[in-house]
């Protein structure tokens, strides 16, 4: 049976979360970048490989991970190894695969973008709610990641 199309007011909300969520994305990136010189982008990958055992990855399971088509990733990456913030290396038991490692340089600008970064977030997000709603903020992202399938976490 076919579900009914989304009333108007439904169709408001969409809207609402959508720009809203998309207009916070621009404001954080354009701050990150003017306050730290990295861009959301560059900032997603160094996070990933600073979480990662031993600062590195698999360029494939970088690109899972932060949700990347393997082709984005790819050329963002060779941007960032020419800027020195890591470094590829073939892996050594596939050779069409790549190692990717955080430098010291990468792991330095990551540390050096990471408290403007999270002092953002706070102005921009968290301060934004109270304790309570940010609560409700939580069950309810929760609840749209399971409707998704998509493992609250990750």
């Amino acid at each position: 049976m076919a579900r009914a199309l989304p009333t108007k007011d439904q169709l408001r909300v969409w809207r609402d979360y959508i720009e809203t969520a998309e207009a916070l994305r621009s404001l954080l990136g354009s701050r990150l970048q003017g306050e730290s010189g990295i861009s959301s982008a560059d900032y997603q990958v160094l996070l990933a490989l600073s979480e990662a055992e031993g600062r590195n990855l698999r360029s494939s399971a970088l690109a899972e991970l932060i949700g990347w088509e393997r082709s984005r990733l790819s050329h963002h990456l060779g941007r960032m190894e020419k800027r020195g913030l890591l470094q590829r290396t073939p892996c050594a038991d596939d050779s069409r695969g790549a190692e990717i490692a955080l430098t010291n340089q990468g792991a330095a600008a990551f540390r050096a973008s990471s408290v403007p970064h999270l002092r953002a977030v706070r102005e921009t997000f968290v301060d934004a709610f109270d304790a309570r709603q940010l609560d409700q903020l939580d069950a309810l992202t929760t609840a749209l990641r399971a409707h998704l399938g998509w493992d609250a976490r990750t």
